[in-house]
This record gives C-alpha cells, sequence and structure tokens, in this order.
C-alpha cells in the first residue's frame, strides 16, 4: 500500500466485561480498541484490534459506602461502561461471603463455645459429621476464631481423621481418584514414549559425536545443557546413556564449563549410591573426569560426596574409581582434615596391611601419602599398632612410596614424632650405598624430621658409621641431586646437637659443604639448607671456631647477605648476627658491607632522580664526571669522607 493513498483514520471503541479487582478496592474494565485506516473512496484499507484494560479504584468503598450511588457516579465518569451495566456493577462493587460448599449449607448458627459438642458430632454417622464439619467451618470464616481453633488439637485431629477415613465413602470422590488414576496412567504412558525417543535419538548423536567435527556442531547447539537437564529423569537405561554422552563430552574444557554452569555436580550426588551397578559405575567416572577442575572439588565436597564415596570403598566393583575420585579431593590441604571425620583412614589402613604384593597399588598409597601430610589424619593412622606395622612392610620390601607416606608422617610434632624414637636405628640402618636409592632417600629425609631433644644422634652417627657416607654424599657427582639435598638436610638436624656439630666439624664436612655450595649455587634450595647448616653450627663453641678462623663460610655467608631468595637473606642474616657477636673482626666486616650495600643504594637512588631530573646535561663533559664514573663508584673517597670525617648518615 503507498503511503498517499491513505486518507483517513477511523477508531472504534467497544466496551468488554468488567471484573473485580483480586486484591485491591477496584474494578477491572476490559475494552477493545480497532484502528482502521481508510482510503480515498472510504473503503477500509488496513485494520488492527486491540484488547485493553482499565483499572478503576474505589478508595471510598467501605461498609457503610451507598453502592448506588458509586455505580451511577463510577459509570458517569468512565465512558466504558455502559449505562445498561449500572445494577451488574451494583452486585460486583459489594463484597459478600465466600460461598459454601456444595453440601454444607446449614441454617444453624455456629458458637464458639459450643466447640466440644461439634467435635462429638465427628464421632457419630455420616449425617451427623456433615454438620459437626459445618458448623466447625462456619467458625472457621470469621478470623477471629482462628488461633483459638489452631490451638485446638483435639478438633484438628478429630477432622484429620474423619477426612482420612470417610473420604473414600464419598462417591464424588472415588470418581475423582479413578479419573486421577486413569490419567496418571496415561500421562506414565507418555512419559516411557518420551523416554524411548529421547533413548533412540541420544544413542544416535552419541554414535555421531565420534567425529569431533560433529561433536562441536553439537556443542554450539547446547548439547550439554540438554544432557544435564536430562539427568532430573528416572529411566535408568536412559540415565546410563545421558551420563555416558556427558562423560565423553567432559574431556573438553569448553564442555566441562558449560556443565559447572548447569551444578551438575548437584545432579550427579542423588545417584551415589544407587541400585543400578552400570549407572553407578558410569556415574563415578564422570565425576574422576570433573574431579580434575579444583572449583569441582571443591562443589563435590560442599554437596556432601566426601562420605559417599568412601562409603564405596568397601565394594570391589567401585573401589578403585572412588579411591581416584578421593585422591583428587585429598591434593587439596582445604580437604584433607575432612577424611577424619569418616571412616575412610581405617578402611585404607585395612587395604594396605592385606595387601598380598611387594608394591602397593599406586592409587592407595599415593592416597595415603597425601592424607598423611594432615596432623589429624596422622593420629588416626598411628592409633594402635599402626605406625609398626608401617614400617615392618616398608623394611621388608623396601618400598619407597611406602617410606614416603611414613616420613610425611613424621614431619608433624606432637606424640606421634616420639613414636619415631624405636625406629631411629631400623631406619639408620638403611643408609648405606647397598640399598635402593629412592628408599634411601626417603629414609633420609624421615630421619631429618626427628627434631627430638631426646634422640642421641652422636650414638646414631657412630654405630651406623654414618659420617663417612654423609661426607662421600656431599662431593659433587657423587650422587642425584635429590640424595645429596636429603644428606645436606639431615646434616643440618644432627648439627643441633653440641657433640654431634663437633664430630662433624672434625670429619671436613664443612669445607665438602663450602665446595657443594659453589657446585650448587644457583639452586635456592641447596643454598638455603647449607646455610641453615652453618646456622646450626656457630650455636655451638667447638664448630663455631672452626666456621669463623678455619674456613670461608662467613664470606660467602656475606656474598649471600642480599640474595634475592627472602629465606637465604633471613638465614644468612641470623647467621651473621650471632658471627659478628663473638668476633669483632668479622662484626667490623659485616658492618661495613651492610654500609657499603646502604649507600650504594643511596648512591643509585640519587643517581637514578639526577639522570631523570637533569637528562639534558647527560652528555656533557662536565655534568657526567661527577656522577658517572668509569671504576667502581664505591671506591671513590670523596664519597664517603668529607672533612677528614666519614658520613654516617646518607641525608
Amino acid at each position: 500500500m503507498q503511503g498517499e493513498d491513505a486518507r483517513y483514520l477511523k477508531r472504534k471503541v467497544k466496551g468488554g466485561n468488567i471484573d473485580v479487582h483480586p486484591s485491591e478496592k477496584a474494578l477491572i474494565v476490559q475494552y477493545e480498541v480497532e484502528a482502521t485506516i481508510l482510503g480515498e473512496m472510504g473503503d477500509p484499507m488496513l485494520g488492527e484490534r486491540k484488547e485493553c484494560q482499565k483499572i478503576i479504584r474505589l478508595k471510598s468503598l467501605n461498609a457503610n459506602t451507598d453502592i448506588s450511588s458509586l455505580a451511577r457516579k463510577v459509570v458517569e465518569e468512565c465512558k466504558l461502561i455502559h449505562p445498561s451495566k449500572l445494577k451488574k456493577k451494583e452486585k460486583s462493587s459489594k463484597p459478600k461471603d465466600p460461598p459454601p460448599f456444595e453440601g454444607m449449607e446449614i441454617d444453624e448458627v455456629a458458637n464458639i463455645n459450643d466447640m466440644d459438642e461439634y467435635i462429638e458430632l465427628l464421632y457419630e454417622d455420616i449425617p451427623d459429621k456433615v454438620r459437626g464439619s459445618a458448623l466447625i467451618l462456619q467458625l472457621a470464616r470469621n478470623p477471629d476464631n482462628l488461633e483459638e481453633l489452631l490451638l485446638n488439637e483435639t478438633a484438628l485431629g478429630a477432622l484429620a481423621r474423619v477426612l482420612r477415613e470417610d473420604w473414600k465413602q464419598n462417591p464424588e470422590n472415588q470418581s475423582l481418584r479413578k479419573d486421577y488414576e486413569k490419567t496418571f496412567k496415561k500421562y506414565q504412558g507418555l512419559v516411557v514414549k518420551q523416554e524411548q525417543l529421547l533413548r533412540v535419538a541420544l544413542y544416535l548423536l552419541l554414535n555421531l559425536a565420534e567425529d569431533t567435527r560433529t561433536e562441536l556442531k553439537m556443542r554450539n547447539k547446547n548439547i550439554v545443557r540438554m544432557l544435564v537437564k536430562a539427568l532430573d529423569r528416572d529411566n535408568f537405561e536412559l540415565l546410563i546413556l545421558v551420563v555416558s554422552f556427558l562423560k565423553k563430552l567432559s574431556i573438553f574444557m569448553e564442555n566441562k564449563n558449560d556443565m559447572v554452569e548447569m551444578d551438575i555436580v548437584e545432579k550427579l550426588v542423588k545417584m551415589i549410591p544407587c541400585e543400578h551397578e552400570d549407572l553407578l559405575n558410569i556415574t563415578l567416572r564422570l565425576l574422576l573426569n570433573l574431579s580434575f577442575d579444583t572449583g569441582l572439588r571443591n562443589k563435590m565436597v560442599q554437596v556432601g560426596l566426601l562420605p559417599k564415596l568412601t562409603g564405596l570403598l568397601g565394594n570391589e566393583n567401585y573401589k578403585q574409581i572412588s579411591m581416584c575420585v578421593l585422591y583428587h579431593i585429598s591434593m587439596d590441604d582445604r580437604f584433607k582434615s575432612m577424611f577424619a571425620y569418616t571412616d575412610c583412614i581405617p578402611q585404607l589402613m585395612k587395604m594396605l596391611f592385606e595387601c598380598s604384593d611387594e608394591r602397593i597399588d599406586l592409587e592407595l598409597i599415593s592416597f595415603c601419602i597425601n592424607l598423611a601430610a594432615n596432623k589429624r589424619n596422622v593420629q588416626i593412622i598411628c592409633e594402635g599398632n599402626g605406625l609398626k606395622m608401617l614400617m615392618k612392610r616398608a623394611l621388608k620390601f623396601k618400598d619407597p612410596l611406602l617410606m614416603k607416606m611414613i616420613r610425611n608422617i613424621s614431619q608433624h610434632d606432637g606424640p606421634t614424632k616420639n613414636l619415631f624414637i624405636d625406629y631411629v636405628g631400623d631406619l639408620a640402618a638403611q643408609v648405606s650405598n647397598d640399598e635402593e636409592e629412592e628408599f634411601v632417600i626417603e629414609c633420609l629425609g624421615t630421619l631429618a624430621n626427628l627434631t627430638i631433644p631426646d634422640l642421641d644422634w652422636e650414638l646414631v652417627l657412630k654405630e651406623y658409621k654414618l659420617v663417612p657416607y654423609l661426607k662421600d654424599k656431599l662431593k659433587p657427582g657423587a650422587a642425584e641431586d635429590d640424595l645429596v639435598l636429603e644428606v645436606v638436610i639431615m646434616i643440618g638436624t644432627v648439627s643441633m646437637d653440641d657433640s654431634c656439630a663437633a664430630l662433624l666439624a672434625k670429619s671436613g664436612i664443612i669445607p665438602a659443604l663450602i665446595e657443594l655450595l659453589n657446585a650448587q649455587q644457583e639452586d635456592d634450595e641447596f643454598v638455603c639448607q647449607i646455610i641453615y647448616v652453618f646456622y646450626q653450627m656457630v650455636f655451638h663453641q667447638a664448630t663455631r671456631d672452626v666456621i669463623i678462623k678455619e674456613t670461608q663460610a662467613p664470606a660467602y655467608l656475606i656474598d649471600l647477605m642480599h640474595d634475592k631468595n627472602n629465606e637465604i637473606r633471613k638465614v644468612c642474616d641470623n647467621t651473621l648476627d650471632i658471627i659478628a657477636e663473638y668476633d669483632e673482626e668479622w662484626a667490623k666486616k659485616i658492618q661495613s658491607e651492610k654500609f657499603r650495600w646502604h649507600n650504594s643504594q643511596w648512591l643509585e637512588m640519587v643517581e637514578s632522580r639526577q639522570m631523570d631530573e637533569s637528562e639534558q646535561y647527560l652528555y656533557g663533559d662536565d655534568r657526567v664526571e661527577p656522577y658517572i664514573h668509569e671504576g667502581d663508584i664505591l671506591e671513590r673517597p670523596d664519597l664517603f669522607y668529607t672533612s677528614g670525617k666519614m658520613i654516617t648518615k646518607a641525608e
């Protein structure tokens, strides 16, 4: 239609129904607006119809209002209401009581004081029960009676009994029940057909998803969201298919993120445990895929999966997969302590002791190693003869992973550490060149953790001839770095004892440590542990004199005062403070180095500021010389002295 053909616009309003507002003192007027565009000859060219409503609020309406006058006023002011509807409006404006239920009409007026009589009627025949119920209903229509009725437990109990026992005798109720059962049966049949259709469709999609390009197209069509929604169904066969499909999709991060948004863990938790073995098995495998995500592991703990998975450890069919999920959860330090409040640890200990192979299953021992990193868990592990049994098995089969678990147990202070006193000799006997290196590393690490005051380390070193072994392993290239590091840590532990420190100093271990420090100066862990040995040795008079007067250890410590590693700086400062306290010569050198470092930092700051402020003079001969020097800037005496005196404070 061309715009110039339109000449006129015709508008027509047609009144409709009038309803009472459900919650306010108001009327709702329904009406219809019809707009028609007419052509030049008056013929309709385009029309549109729209339904509208208008709310007329009657704020002054109350029990004393003259309804007729109010209705006439509304009709006069609202052109949408035809005068013929005046009588209807009067009726609709009148507040009225709710209609009585069918069969409950009664001419008698109820009285709250006769409540006991009405209750007695509920124990008579049907007509009396109907009469008593009607009278109580009449009382309940008055809001003032509701509180008293609510507190009358006898009346509520009698009404409940009548409803429970007599409703079946009503033919109408029986008819309704039959209709309900028939409809529900029809609904169940439709659901079964729908689920069969879904199974066929999902099987087809699952097979097509073997092609990754097709799978990507499915993801773009929100297949993940559809599958997660399908988890709300109860058909086991359909759920197996849905969970299998989700398991396949979960290996891709994008799909996993979609599952996170749909709160998949909350939907899966209802399936663990379940009676259907295949569904439970595939659900656990899906959870294993999801447990690689830190956030989802957190969610699994929140929804209570930890005790449920622990309960499956006793079932051979699900033990392995459940343990893998629990292992992932145990990787987070926040959740390690939560295992102490389940029966997980006793079950794991039983599995360890019942294992007939020389090497324990990797999943089981890895799980135990993680749990042993928590102090509360360790207390449960060591209950009874727990530690004794672990030590016996570890020493019998020379199992490095089991010894790693024992090493984790030994790191916790308290009563559990004292239990190791009985096994110091057994552990020290394993430290030799004849044993497997990985096993020796864990034994050394366990011994190094035993910072027990009552332990006679000198006797242990002499009886098991450990000093030559320790010194030999300090030679660069004599062993793998992991073993050498454990040797250094072990030396640091035994150096806490005065007699042991002297014994080590006489054996020439200190020069060997300095040589190792030169070789491993790029490895912060080595440097920190070697410095810690020096720190322990300077506490004792005999070794302090050896370190200060016979070695270059203080010089190395001075060089490391300003290392980038904060821990190294801290140990160096503490060690040098002790050296400075006992040796005046080194005290001066240490103070001089600290002063030198402080001033070099200050001069760099001044130089940087001067260069920023006077950039235009940097390339002039006269301006450069006072600030830039080819030699070491700290070797210029004029920077440190003025009028024959040393500058004590940098301004």
